[in-house]
């Protein structure tokens, strides 16, 4: 996205929400999230002397533009998130495109706390949501018709998040709250309320969050978890994001096929499961596919967690900031040791130093700045500021700024400086 210029100090203000941020575990919010995501205009780069030039007002817009531009920059692609933004895009877009009968496969993506899982697959969806909204598009006649009375919601993409405490009340509430679907008296009603949803609404992907939540030593959550299964039978792409799903006893009634790499879950015994067809459901299929971290103990990892920085480097909006700021000499490696390569809280770092930054008047980033940021991982917010701490959805981490051990040389960033920073390199390259 090119840099524009500040809009007329006589015009509303643009880069200011007004409102609550867009809920994603609605129809409405997700439909607000998709056409509005990558909407966000940064403010232009000024050099100092012409800040200098302008009228206090200008100067009090442009500092609040560039505190709106380092509190949205834009998501950066890594060689970890590409792997799994190519799996779930093709994934999905093959369900979507088959004819045949049979359960479709699934796709778990698992990884540790603010690793950006959600992100990645919100932002994978939404984009597939676009593609397949035009494709309709073009061919109307092929599109379903609304019914009579009834406002027309089709929806390709359903995005929930399992509840704390789960329960299959508390999963089927979580995704007809995503429709505004009445819930029904029992459990039952309940379960075909969700069937008719989703066929009504034409869903072909439903995404359940937080998945990991289910702690499969309860007996409501083995119940939530025949629920899940049981609902890929509707002719949706199934996709479950977690926190370290291996060792959540998700997996646990499941095993890996060697030959096509993708967990198996036995069909559903008679009377186990609140699906009614629960005994001539086939096997079920998922892939897993991890997000990780950066990796510094590599070249190739070094280089990659370089490049990521290069891309962050190209969002500041300091005066006294520039290439190398962040990816050349002692920083790579301090960042890294605060972070320990995970974007999510690269990201809350950066954005914290950038403030102070700004309001210490240094306009620079430093490793004496950023020692006076820390990184308080109780106090980042979820959704209602709920975060399970016992799912590993916040990290067992140290970002405290003494550097326990004495620090290695790191490798010079190269000298290129990508335009596009959503696009690094590969690995490598």
């Amino acid at each position: 996205m090119s840099d524009h210029g500040m809009p007329a100090v006589d015009n509303p203000v643009p880069f200011l929400r007004f409102g609550p941020r867009p809920d994603r575990t609605t129809y409405e919010g997700w439909q607000e999230f998709r056409k509005t995501r990558g909407l966000f205009v940064p403010v232009k780069k000024i050099a100092l002397a012409e800040y200098r030039l302008m009228s206090p007002r200008k100067k009090s817009l442009h500092d609040l533009h560039r505190a709106a531009t380092h509190v949205n920059m834009r998501m950066l692609e890594t060689p970890m998130s590409v792997g799994v933004t190519d799996l779930m895009r093709s994934r999905i877009q093959n369900n979507a495109m088959r004819f045949g009968p049979g359960t479709l496969d699934g796709l778990m993506i698992n990884g540790g706390g603010y690793q950006g899982k959600t992100e990645t697959a919100c932002l994978t969806a939404a984009e597939f949501e676009d593609d397949w909204r035009e494709l309709f598009e073009q061919y109307r006649s092929h599109s379903l018709d609304a019914v009579p009375g009834t406002r027309d919601l089709i929806s390709p993409i359903a995005y929930c998040q399992t509840p704390v405490k789960a329960t299959p009340i508390g999963l089927c509430e979580a995704i007809l709250d995503f429709y505004g679907a009445p819930y029904g008296k029992n459990l039952r009603g309940m379960i075909r309320n969700v069937r008719e949803s989703i066929k009504a609404h034409a869903t072909t992907v439903l995404m359940i969050d937080d998945i990991t939540r289910l702690k499969m030593h309860r007996e409501d959550d083995q119940d939530t978890l025949d629920l899940i299964r049981g609902l890929m039978d509707l002719d949706v792409t199934l996709v479950l994001i977690g926190v370290n799903i291996p060792r959540s006893g998700l997996l646990r009634e499941g095993w890996h096929d060697p030959r096509t790499k993708q967990w198996v879950y036995a069909p559903l015994k008679k009377g186990k499961s609140y699906n009614p067809d629960a005994s001539t459901q086939t096997e079920r299929r998922f892939d897993l596919i991890n997000l990780d971290p950066f990796d510094y103990s590599t070249a190739a990892g070094m280089e990659a967690f370089i490049q990521h920085l290069i891309g962050i480097e190209n969002q500041i909006r300091l005066f006294n900031t520039g290439p190398g700021t962040l990816s050349e000499g002692d920083m790579p490696e301090y960042l890294y040791r605060r972070t320990h390569g995970i974007v999510g809280l690269l990201r809350r770092l950066a954005e914290d130093g950038l403030v102070k930054a700004m309001e210490s008047g240094l306009e620079d980033l430093t490793t004496e700045l950023f020692d006076e940021v820390p990184i308080n991982l109780g106090n980042i917010p979820g959704k209602e500021n709920e975060r399970d701490a016992e799912a590993g959805e916040i990290p067992d981490i140290d970002t405290s700024p003494q550097s326990k051990r004495k620090p290695r040389p790191t490798k010079k960033a190269r000298n290129k400086v990508y335009d596009d920073p959503g696009t690094p390199p590969a690995v490598g390259e």
